[in-house]
């Protein structure tokens, strides 16, 4: 960054000046809160709610007008299907209503586009202000604007406070740099960031198909019908009365890991309406959503579990674990899904259609070494699952870290 230190040296030796937003931005509409004085000027835009945004994406892809939604969602569409909405120019924007942090949806765009709900900014004069430079800056200010957003649910920004927000205005030269610096380090943050997402894939993809493949026997193996070597039962069916301690209470929402929970029943009500209670070795597994996810039962603690799960307990010649793998596998889950089927569409399954899946099972001693096999790979692949977001995001901080730093001036 030694160009943008000599830039910095020459062009503001003595730190740089802040100014309100206001007074150098131009908005798409007056604020009620926000005083007359402060926005002599707007620029209006027609604007579409989301679903008649996307409505006029081209069914092909082509077109040269940007869809400027709200969300991470965008589109293409062309002159001739935005018609009286099209507009065009060089705008930074943010939403009117958001439901996540606002640096997921600010957004920068220089050329043809319809937008959705969105509060839009660009500069009065680009020979003091940059429109990408403002960009940059509203990101590296986005958990701030976070604060200015109020509501339930959906929420919507107090814009007197944002359009008070004090900007640093170096020279446009200095700008400049700092523009260039940050598009080569979005691009190359970008390129990282999809290049680990595509080797994440790959590693799930390799263990999928290898765990399919020791799964698959093709050799003759004799067929089981689970209800002949597992026990099967239903969890409650009493609606839950979570207290804030007590009994740790399993669901989907948990099945990843059934002890990290946040809800919890009486003991008394344990005790009442479970009288299967999970052991160590017993399977707990989903019969709705993401139907047939499965957890093995690894501790002597007091478990309890909805209707949304069944509890299963192999018995001799069968290991747990196994049963998991299977279950999860492609081969469990064409044996769920042909007893899942509402309309064609998988809703949920019912007990004594767990018992009817067929499943190969081998001797104990093979059953054994499947597992170890898969353990093992499990073990690499959930180390490069953990490994690979932990190094996305830490790109994500240190991109942030240096865009932040870069956009951080002494004030005169």
């Amino acid at each position: 960054m030694s160009k943008l230190d000599d830039l910095i040296r020459e062009y503001c030796p003595n730190g740089v000046e802040y100014k309100p937003l206001w007074s150098l931005t131009i908005w798409d509409k007056k604020f009620n809160a926000v005083d007359k004085a402060k926005q002599l000027v707007v620029e209006n835009y027609k604007y579409l709610l989301a679903n008649d945004l996307f409505a006029m994406e081209n069914d092909d892809g082509d077109g040269d007008v940007f869809l400027l939604s709200t969300g991470e969602q965008t589109g293409w569409t062309t002159e001739e299907i935005a018609g009286d909405y099209l507009k065009e120019g060089e705008v930074v924007t943010i939403p009117w209503g958001k439901s996540r942090a606002v640096t997921d949806c600010i957004k920068y765009y220089k050329g043809k586009f319809v937008t959705a709900d969105n509060r839009i900014a660009t500069s009065n004069n680009t020979k003091i202000l940059s429109n990408k430079y403002l960009f940059y800056w509203m990101m590296s200010q986005g958990k701030l604007i976070d604060t200015f957003y109020r509501g339930s649910g959906i929420k919507h920004p107090d814009m007197a406070k944002v359009l008070d927000m004090k900007i640093p205005v170096p020279p446009l030269e200095v700008q400049g740099e700092i523009v260039r610096i940050l598009d080569n380090f979005t691009e190359l943050t970008a390129e990282l960031t999809a290049e680990l997402t595509a080797e994440l894939t790959a590693r799930r993809k390799q263990y999928e198909y290898y765990r399919d493949y020791l799964l698959s026997f093709e050799h003759i193996v004799e067929k089981i019908k689970l209800s002949d070597i597992c026990k099967i039962y239903d969890g409650t069916h009493q609606t839950p009365k979570y207290q804030e301690s007590g009994i740790k209470f399993a669901s989907v929402e948990n099945i990843r890991n059934v002890y990290n929970t946040s809800k919890y029943i009486s003991e008394k009500d344990y005790e009442k309406n479970y009288k299967i209670k999970p052991e160590i070795g017993d399977i707990l597994m989903t019969r709705i959503g993401d139907i047939g996810t499965c957890y093995v039962i690894n501790r002597n603690e007091p478990l309890a579990y909805y209707v949304s799960l069944a509890l299963l307990r192999p018995q001799q010649g069968l290991n747990s674990k196994y049963l998991k793998f299977i279950i999860e596998s492609n081969i469990g889950k064409k044996e769920l899904r042909k007893r899942t089927l509402v309309n064609a569409v998988p809703i949920k399954i019912n007990k004594d259609d767990i018992g009817k899946i067929i499943i190969p099972v081998p001797s104990i001693e093979i059953q054994e070494r499947i597992v170890y096999i898969l353990e093992k790979f499990d073990s690499i692949c959930n180390d490069l699952c953990s490994g690979l977001p932990a190094e996305i995001e830490a790109r994500k901080k240190q991109y942030e870290y240096y865009r932040d730093k870069l956009l951080t001036f002494e004030s005169k």
